[in-house]
């Protein structure tokens, strides 16, 4: 991995945790996400008139990515309504790298060597960590639908993080991808909302449509860096890069949205960041 594509991940890895703070702290998840989902089909669809068409081996990934996506979507509201930012946000993002390392081993042939296998295992116990002290935090019995949603989230970012991999290195064109993703994904969220709240939708979407349109712009710049980058690295390395937004989204939860962080969760997200060094080494 050269400098240059880790710098890439890096900032797609801060406007990551960046716009999923925006689509958070629009309360009702439902106009959050058709804004940010619609926003980058209209970006999509755009930049799809000044770039190549993807190749045709690409379409059937782009078909399941946009699928996975909607998946990926739908879940992360759900997660976002029932837990806090600052719990929800690592749990999705730090199940992603795991299960990244795992499919591309078996469905790319991109095998571990020593260095990643033992990042997996320091990471998996920094999840497991940060997970339990969400829980203790609240004083309650465990939220296991929210604890759910977040972990299903990051198999779904694992299952298109592969999926994407292999497209985009089909595509021969990375910004067609990205495009052409952005459309097909795009739409069904917008198209659900508009079928559940019809003619009070448009009322309802003004207030936040600065706010979403701007985690739209940032949703796609930073996937297509991600995208970018897989076409020039492995990966595991890229995914457990990436998700150094971990970090970014534990700062944001506590310093805008003022979750308590504290001493436990720091060791454990301590714990992630150096499972995703140890999984660099060998990138």
């Amino acid at each position: 991995m050269t400098p240059l594509v880790a710098a890439a991940v890096l900032t797609a890895a801060v406007t990551h945790a960046s716009w999923n703070a925006i689509a958070h702290h629009i309360k009702d998840q439902l106009l959050s996400f058709t804004l940010i989902a619609g926003g980058g089909a209209a970006i999509g669809a755009v930049l799809a008139f000044f770039v190549p068409l993807p190749a045709a081996a690409a379409w059937p990934y782009l078909i399941a990515s946009a699928a996975l996506h909607v998946g990926y979507m739908s879940l992360l509201m759900r997660s976002f309504t029932l837990g806090d930012f600052g719990q929800m946000y690592p749990i999705a993002r730090g199940t992603a790298p795991l299960a990244v390392t795992v499919l591309a081993a078996v469905f790319v042939h991109e095998v571990p060597d020593a260095w990643q296998s033992t990042g997996v295992a320091v990471a998996c116990a920094g999840l497991v960590g940060l997970a339990l002290w969400g829980i203790r935090g609240t004083g309650r019995r465990p939220d296991w639908p929210a604890l759910l949603a977040a972990s299903a989230t990051g198999l779904a970012i694992a299952g298109y993080t592969v999926v994407d991999g292999v497209g985009v290195r089909a595509s021969g064109t990375p910004l067609g991808y990205i495009a052409w993703l952005m459309v097909l994904e795009g739409l069904p969220i917008p198209l659900y909302a508009l079928g559940r709240r019809r003619a009070a939708l448009l009322p309802q979407l003004r207030p936040y449509a600065a706010r979403g349109l701007l985690g739209a712009v940032m949703s796609v710049a930073a996937y297509a860096l991600v995208l970018w980058a897989q076409t020039r690295a492995a990966l595991a390395p890229i995914a457990a890069l990436r998700e150094s937004s971990i970090v970014v989204g534990a700062a944001i939860g506590a310093l805008f949205f003022k979750e308590r962080f504290g001493g436990p969760r720091i060791a454990a997200a301590a714990l992630m960041v150096v499972g995703i060094g140890l999984m660099l080494h060998a990138g």
